[in-house]
């Protein structure tokens, strides 16, 4: 299993408006035909102000997830609109470790 999260680091005074603008990049995924996510927000602390999760059976299903992503007009815009909002943005992607212990 693959494990995307992105972290959404909002410039003073943004948190709700990034978290509102995740909310909608959620809906657009739906509209694409893609899993929603998890959305988490931070309760205080160091951290990013909202973080955003979604697993992936395989390497072929998170792969189609890039690319379906990257084929639509709204989702550029989507990535754009986040930019404005945030002073820093991280995506980070993980294997699943399954071995037995």
């Amino acid at each position: 299993m693959i494990v995307e999260t992105t972290n959404y680091f909002a410039k003073p005074g943004l948190a709700d408006a990034v978290l509102e603008r995740r909310r909608e990049g959620s809906r657009l995924r739906r509209t694409l035909g893609l899993a929603a996510g998890c959305i988490l927000v931070n309760r205080g602390g160091p951290g990013p102000d909202v973080r955003w999760e979604c697993s992936f059976a395989d390497e072929a299903a998170f792969a189609a997830d890039l690319a379906a992503r990257d084929a639509s007009p709204e989702f550029a815009r989507q990535r754009a609109e986040m930019g404005a909002l945030t002073d820093r943005f991280e995506r980070h992607v993980f294997t699943v470790d399954d071995t037995e212990f």
